[in-house]
């Protein structure tokens, strides 16, 4: 479709929303460009149907982004709805509430989409005829109920998206047995740590293939137009029974005493269309088709009755007190599930609406539900003629093209299906997310006050934080929330697909109303003053070079970001470097248990951790501002940016600074010489000025390789003042030796078409270890009795299996091992462990690492692998080795089974089950079994930068 056709269609379109803050792109965002950017591929020939839509939505001219999937999986359980005395947020909304009362902060529900402000929804509700209750949402377990944390207990799948929402593609496995909801809860609060979860597979709800499979998509004929088809097939032998309700609704804004809130309306027009009236969004009406069977012949089944209600709670169930309303929240499921006529509202209209088909579907056979959604005056009077369809095929073919010219041309078919359904699961995962800290400190108008013990607890210091956008969640049930660190991985794959929300989104968690006045950027709800590793601003530079060609690239959202990076980063150094030495401590760090210790506590021996993690972290950081800072300075046309310059200068002895400590304080810093490596150690106080080393071979001690930049030599030629700076530490700072024989000294490499010459200096190096370290380490790293499997590097040394870590401290013992899957012990919860799994994002940022290595050493660096068979690799070959193995989680073996699917056959053998792929949060390191959240295509989508390389 060319712009002109686009066009064409979107003229009854609405003008852009006039809020001054748009959800879905901030409108202080810089502008936009029309280069598409991307890691794959070039820029393609000509610009694809939904790049041009992209354009359209980043220059205002068409609000493409103004509805998509940004309806959360879950609302219950969340500490935007606790208003617990204790903070104790799974107990105080659990699920049994979710479907009688009503939410403050946002909404729920099954494969859904909304506005951009959360206000009207659409998603489909089902029940197979022998449920408890009415499937409007997904099922897991609490933190408390699993024997491993929270997790999703359904089977649900992210087959398609583009960018801006015009075509969606989502599947739902629902069983046609009762789902098995109290036996999933019984059993794994029963099972110890040393058990694995009890799943759904394992109660039998997907024998004999008796499931439903539900895909619903969603095409767009406008940006306030949208198409939805729900495809409902019995798997099963037999006919089966299904009801299907889609379903409409207003989210609850008139409830919390807000005197500005109108309350907005559904009623039935027609006995086949529902209208929606809102004073923000408009008028829309919701067109319902009849059934129809895969030959496209009406179904016998009845026509759909429309069920009406108020998406308001049911006290009289929960708390057994009258209720505001006689029609409340879960009426549905009274009138579908118990037959009560008097639930619904006889009159058709409400806040809550359904169009409730009972259909009976033959065994292998399908039956299709197709509805319309579109912001007009009146409906069309064929909102589902021929073109319907065509709408369809035309938004999946241009989903085809968009992914053809962002993916690699060499990419095979499974690589090609893994990278589709890793961006559909990211795009899926964008959500509309509202928590605004200072009315949830202190309660609502009309409403029943918080305990005061309140405002002293749970994120008190934030009361300015103010969500309220379209954000990047890392999984939308586990995770239904921001956490910064995730975010910051997660927009380098979404920047292949959507450059300005990927800078939008690192702007946004930089602006006034989200990092705190001292500088902290947010870290995630339950606890925002939590410190996750400093790695935004590589994320802002990383994106600023994906998004443009050089010289062509966004140098004001550069500027944007690196103004409010040195306000975050004089935090850092201010808070987390206790003793002045640029040895830091910045607590767990995002690793969660992969210490001795808790890292997020006061130590239980007294005294502080001087850790290699977190000081490498912010010789990371500084690192990157350099960058960043030489990059600005270098300025446009040839005009040097002295300001920037300075910064430059700034950052580079800091950098150094940093670094001579981490190699050289006390004698050999944070190194240990006898292992060839990087530990944490402890500071206690009867000790003086001695420190004891944790010798945990972990990633902690891997993070240091992480701090490199290679700097062109040509760059600092254009700028003398900072290149004045440099030269000054060569020849005046021979106190530094580390310095000397690592940063900066090392000129030039051999290239790989003259190896016998040696050509003028063309870059220079900063980086923590010294030559002869760095192959010490990353010999280590690539040994597979230790840090390297079949699938990945592992965060803790296979070598602590035999060998365990144990500090004993009076008459305690703190002990780490090797535990390749899940987590044994309860701290952080259990479900997210670092002892011993592979995760994506350090296995990235060592990758690149590697990568950036070898660009300055060359070939001529070399490292033994396999380990003691004598031959070597560059770190290029050894970047490629991880980077091929990692890819490996996810392609199907001589069997047909990916690793990530552990043991379950059905995802080889079963033609239903077998292309569909699971990204989860971090993986078993001997058998690559998924663990942790089942859809964190948060970070693991940076499986799209690995493939096809």
């Amino acid at each position: 479709m060319t712009t002109k056709a686009i066009n064409s269609t979107t003229k009854s379109a609405s003008a852009p929303k006039a809020d001054t803050r748009a959800r879905t792109r901030q409108a202080e965002s810089s502008p936009p460009s029309a280069q598409p950017g991307s890691t794959f591929a070039s820029a393609p020939a000509a610009i694809d149907a939904e790049r041009a839509r992209l354009i359209q939505a980043d220059s205002g001219a068409q609000a493409w982004r103004q509805w998509g999937p940004y309806l959360s999986d879950r609302q219950w359980g969340t500490v935007r709805e606790d208003y617990s005395p204790s903070g104790d947020c799974w107990s105080s909304f659990p699920h049994d509430h979710a479907r009688s009362r009503a939410y403050r902060w946002g909404e729920d529900g099954l494969l859904g989409i909304c506005d951009d402000d959360g206000r009207l929804n659409l998603a489909v509700a089902l029940w197979n005829g022998n449920d408890p209750i009415l499937k409007e949402r997904l099922f897991g377990l609490t933190g408390p109920e699993g024997n491993h944390g929270e997790d999703v207990k359904e089977h649900y799948f992210h087959l398609d998206a583009t960018p801006t929402g015009s075509y969606l593609k989502a599947l739902y496995k629902y069983p046609q047995r009762s789902f098995p909801y109290a036996r999933l809860v019984d059993e794994n609060r029963r099972r110890s740590r040393e058990e694995p979860e009890f799943e759904l597979v394992d109660t039998g709800a997907f024998d004999d293939s008796r499931y439903f499979d539900v895909p619903v998509e969603y095409a767009k004929a406008a940006p306030e137009d949208i198409l939805v088809r729900i495809t409902i097939s019995n798997r099963g032998p037999s006919p089966a029974v299904i009801h299907a309700l889609p379903t409409l609704w207003f989210r609850n804004t008139w409830s919390w005493g807000d005197a500005v809130a109108s309350k907005p309306e559904l009623a039935l027009q027609s006995t086949s269309c529902i209208v929606a009236r809102d004073p923000k969004l408009g008028v829309y009406h919701l067109s319902i088709d009849a059934p129809r069977s895969a030959e496209g012949l009406s179904n016998s089944a009845a026509p759909a009755e429309v069920l009406f209600t108020e998406n308001e709670t049911n006290a009289m169930r929960l708390w057994n007190i009258p209720s505001a309303t006689p029609f409340v929240k879960d009426a549905f499921h009274e009138r579908v599930i118990q037959g009560r006529t008097d639930a619904v509202n006889p009159e058709k209209r409400g806040t809550k609406a359904a169009a409730w088909h009972t259909l009976t579907i033959g065994a292998k056979s399908s039956t299709t539900l197709r509805l319309r959604l579109t912001r007009c005056d009146a409906p069309s009077r064929q909102p589902f003629g021929e073109a319907f369809d065509a709408v369809f095929q035309q938004r999946i073919a241009e989903a085809d093209a968009f992914y053809a010219a962002s993916f690699a041309p060499d990419l095979g078919e499974e690589e090609c299906r893994i990278a589709r359904q890793s961006a559909a699961g990211l795009l899926w995962s964008k959500q509309f997310y509202h928590y605004d800290v200072a009315p949830w400190l202190d309660g609502d108008p009309g409403q029943i006050r918080p305990p005061e013990a309140r405002k002293l607890g749970r994120n008190n210091e934030w009361r300015h934080l103010n969500n309220r956008d379209i954000i990047s969640m890392p999984d939308k049930w586990e995770y239904p929330w921001y956490a910064a660190w995730d975010l910051a991985f997660q927009m380098l794959p979404m920047a292949q697909l959507d450059p300005q929300f990927a800078k939008d989104q690192l702007v946004l968690m930089l602006r006034e109303w989200y990092m705190h006045p001292s500088g902290q950027i947010p870290a995630y709800e339950f606890a925002f003053g939590d410190v996750n590793p400093p790695v935004h601003a590589w994320a802002c530079w990383r994106v600023y070079k994906m998004t443009g060609a050089r010289g062509h690239r966004d140098r004001q959202f550069l500027a944007r970001c690196f103004q409010k990076l040195v306000i975050n980063f004089t935090w850092w150094v201010n808070r987390k470097d206790p003793s002045g030495k640029n040895l830091f401590a910045g607590g767990f760090l995002g690793l969660d248990n992969i210490g001795v210790f808790d890292r997020s506590k006061p130590l239980p021996t007294g005294g502080h951790l001087e850790q290699a993690d977190g000081t490498a972290w912010m010789a990371f950081y500084c690192g990157t501002m350099l960058s960043m800072a030489l990059e600005l300075a270098a300025g446009e046309n040839g005009h040097i940016d002295a300001a920037y310059e300075d910064m430059a200068t700034k950052f580079f002895e800091h950098f150094i600074a940093i670094t001579d400590s981490i190699n050289t304080l006390g004698g050999s810093g944070l190194w240990d010489e006898a292992d060839g490596f990087y530990y944490d150690r402890i500071r206690l106080p009867e000790m003086g000025e001695e420190t004891l080393p944790l010798r945990v071979r972990s990633l902690v001690g891997m993070v240091p390789l992480l701090a490199v930049e290679v700097l062109d030599n040509d760059l600092i030629d254009r700028l003398p003042d900072f290149k004045r700076r440099l030269n000054w530490f060569l020849n005046h700072r021979r106190d530094l030796p580390w310095f000397q024989t690592c940063a900066c000294a090392h000129a030039a490499h051999r290239t790989d078409s003259n190896p016998g010459s040696e050509p003028p200096a063309q870059h220079r190096l900063l980086a923590i270890p010294t030559r002869e370290r760095l192959i010490r380490v990353v010999e280590r790293l690539m040994d597979e009795s230790e840090f390297l499997s079949p699938f990945g590097v592992r965060s803790i040394s296979k070598f602590h299996a035999e060998n365990p870590y144990v500090f004993r401290l009076a008459d305690q013992e703190h002990r780490v091992d090797y535990t390749p899957g899940e987590s044994t012990s309860s701290l952080f919860g259990g479900n997210s462990n670092w002892r011993g799994p592979i995760w994506f994002p350090l296995n990235f940022l060592l990758v690149e690492a590697l990568e950036r290595y070898h660009h300055f050493y060359g070939d001529d660096l070399r490292v033994e692998f396999p380990r003691g068979t004598g031959r070597t690799c560059s770190l290029a070959q050894a970047a490629a080795e991880i980077r091929v193995r990692l890819c490996k989680l996810f392609m199907p073996d001589a069997s047909g089974q990916r690793p990530c699917h552990g043991e379950d056959r059905r995802f080889a053998d079963d033609p239903h089950w077998q292309q569909l792929v699971y990204f989860y949060e971090h993986f078993h390191a001997d058998s690559g079994r998924g663990l942790g959240a089942s859809h964190q295509t948060g970070w693991t989508s940076l499986v799209n930068l690995m493939l096809g390389r």
